[in-house]
């Protein structure tokens, strides 16, 4: 029975070297002349989605700052209502 799933197992998983090799022969036999262009494709796809992540990734940075800042506006205002003064520094 052990055998039989060892046999089952070998043939799943990660393509090896030949079978890369395999692959990409049929693949230029499929696609041929439009390889080239469907690189390209992947190419600008990959760029753009880049691009989007690092636009949200900025976006995000700057909700950071500006609720970081709305917090310090708040905290100030409630120690001035409160008046509480911040404690001096000795020089």
């Amino acid at each position: 029975m052990t055998e039989y799933m060892q046999y089952i197992l070998s043939w799943g998983g990660i393509p090896g070297g030949w079978e890369w090799i395999v692959i990409l022969v049929v693949a230029l036999l499929i696609f041929g002349r439009r390889l080239p262009e469907i690189a390209r494709g992947v190419g600008k796809s990959l760029t753009e989605f880049r691009k989007g992540i690092n636009e949200a990734k900025e976006s995000t940075d700057d909700l950071a700052s500006d609720v970081r800042g709305i917090k310090d506006e708040v905290v100030n205002e409630a120690k001035d209502a409160a008046g509480v003064d911040e404690p001096e520094t000795m020089s």
